[in-house]
């Protein structure tokens, strides 16, 4: 038994013990958490426009019911282009004490739209802290994971994230969220941290995996972090270059993968092919705006909203009252504190932290799984986006390339729509792109397309070169997509064709196409 694990096991388990002693209630945590927010912003001059010195009073000495109503009457919601437009701008060109005191350093780049290749979320130091915070008690929760082995706290952390060699814009640095977390590791963790320095600053994908591949067989890893589709990647590289028969004939302590950004169940099956034995999966819901919720024992269905560490949650009902057939929010949407959420219903979220975002709609969707808990399950968000590997395809994303491909090619584009399929043990993009002409070159078609999207969305650009292995161009006629309106009773102008088929309704178009001779049974 090796005295440093059986060691930091014990710590592990006391350590559990104290952080998960009995907590206040959800409700409370919130309240108390946005009045340390109000608190600390209310000098800033969004805390000044909206008087936080008002509402701080009202938290702290007014009525209790009342704190919240006041709150959403007085700061209004956000989406990324609007608290961008009216406010971090001026944070990110270096101004200090916008919306957070002090001046922001670092900036998550996240998922783009139509109008820019990415957007500039901030980290604030206190967002770092915070995530360092949340990260640390992430790891006391293994004290729920009863049959792991001592040694195993002495196994290295394989976290394959974003370039810890961020780019410097003179006012700010900024890169992935998980290249910046990356960069400020606490120095205890530093023995323990895999790729090791030298490999966590590689910027190519490509040569960051091969690196890490070559040097596998000196590493004994215990744990891997990441998203699916790389960690699936990086494991059937190091498998095929050692010529072996799983991951764990390199990494015979691998015990535990802890995921998220993207659903780990369509990876289950094939990942599960690497292995020699179970590992314990851990789910994470760590955002470029915060680290919002984790998976905290074991079999749990949902994971625990962080309630008391730097971000105040609301939740709007994902209904046809609140946001319209495109996702977009309606005026004067109904929001609730988490105590006032119903099991099983689907919310979109709204955050306020202290990276100085306020009411900011961060676009996901999430149902609680237990509410006493506060244990919730991502959803999906709340436009319509294709993201099966980590590309985050907007209709925004999809729209404005076909508008491009469609004018440089001289084509009469009225409808299309996009699925997402399996291809071999990854993933493609099914285009089903609606025509006026004869003749088209598809193969010109697919190839400016990908290219389009891939400027457009830097997460689209990455994963062409990894799990999203290809795209695949079907051409039909206009008519096809308005006869299937036709049958599903939904012609005339207040109905759209859906930009993107998930589930049964993939099958269901396929088996319309091939029974109105469009398709073959084949395609």
């Amino acid at each position: 038994m090796a005295l440093v694990g059986s060691l930091l096991k014990k710590g592990i388990l006391f350590s559990n013990l104290v952080v998960n002693r009995k907590k206040s209630s959800l409700e409370v945590q919130q309240k108390k958490t946005l009045a340390k927010l109000l608190a600390k912003a209310r000098y800033t001059e969004f805390g000044e426009k909206y008087d936080f010195d008002e509402l701080l009073s009202n938290i702290l000495f007014g009525k209790e019911s009342a704190f919240y109503e006041q709150y959403q009457k007085t700061v209004p919601i956000h989406d990324y282009n609007k608290i961008f437009n009216e406010w971090w701008y001026r944070s990110l060109e270096g101004e200090k004490d916008i919306c957070w005191p002090g001046k922001t350093k670092y900036y998550a780049l996240s998922s783009g739209t139509s109008e820019s290749a990415s957007k500039h979320i901030p980290v604030t130091r206190a967002m770092s802290r915070a995530i360092q915070k949340t990260s640390i008690r992430q790891i006391l929760s293994l004290g729920h994971y009863k049959d792991l082995p001592d040694d195993l706290y002495e196994k290295g952390f394989l976290m394959l994230g974003g370039s810890t060699n961020l780019n410097d814009q003179d006012t700010h640095f900024e890169g992935d969220l998980s290249g910046i977390t990356a960069k400020q590791i606490p120095y205890w963790f530093r023995p323990y941290y895999k790729p090791g320095e030298k490999i966590a600053a590689q910027k190519d994908w490509g040569l960051k995996l091969e690196e890490i591949t070559l040097q596998a067989h000196e590493w004994d890893i215990g744990f891997i972090v990441g998203v699916p589709a790389w960690i699936q990647l990086l494991m059937e590289k190091i498998i095929s270059h050692y010529k072996v028969k799983t991951i764990h004939d390199i990494w015979p302590n691998l015990r535990v993968f802890a995921h998220g950004g993207v659903s780990f169940e369509p990876y289950r099956k094939g990942f599960e092919k690497l292995l020699a034995h179970p590992l314990i999966y851990i789910n994470t819901y760590l955002a470029s705006e915060g680290f919002i919720a984790y998976q905290t024992r074991p079999d749990a269905q949902g994971m625990s909203l962080v309630c008391d560490n730097g971000i105040f949650f609301e939740f709007i009902p994902f209904n046809e009252a609140n946001f319209d057939s495109e996702g977009s929010l309606q005026p004067d949407p109904e929001t609730l504190m988490v105590h006032q959420v119903e099991e099983g219903k689907e919310y979109a979220l709204l955050l306020s932290t202290c990276s100085g975002a306020w009411r900011y709609l961060i676009g996901d969707t999430v149902k609680f799984i237990d509410k006493a808990k506060g244990e919730i399950a991502i959803t999906g968000r709340t436009k319509h986006y294709l993201s099966l590997c980590g590309e985050h395809l907007s209709v925004d994303n999809m729209n404005k390339a076909v508008d491009l491909v469609s004018d440089e090619m001289g084509l009469t584009v009225k409808e299309f729509t996009v699925c997402g399929v399996e291809h071999d043990s990854m993933f493609a993009h099914h285009w089903y792109i609606g025509v006026d002409e004869a003749n088209v070159d598809t193969d010109l078609l697919k190839a400016k397309l990908d290219q389009k999207l891939g400027e457009l969305n830097d997460d689209y650009a990455v994963e062409r070169k990894h799990a999203l292995k290809d795209i695949i161009i079907t051409v039909l006629p206009n008519s096809a997509f308005y006869k299937w309106m036709e049958s599903k009773g939904k012609m005339g102008g207040q109905h759209k064709f859906p930009r993107v088929f998930k589930n049964f309704l993939i099958e269901e178009w396929k088996e319309f196409l091939i029974k109105n001779g469009y398709l073959t049974a084949l395609v």
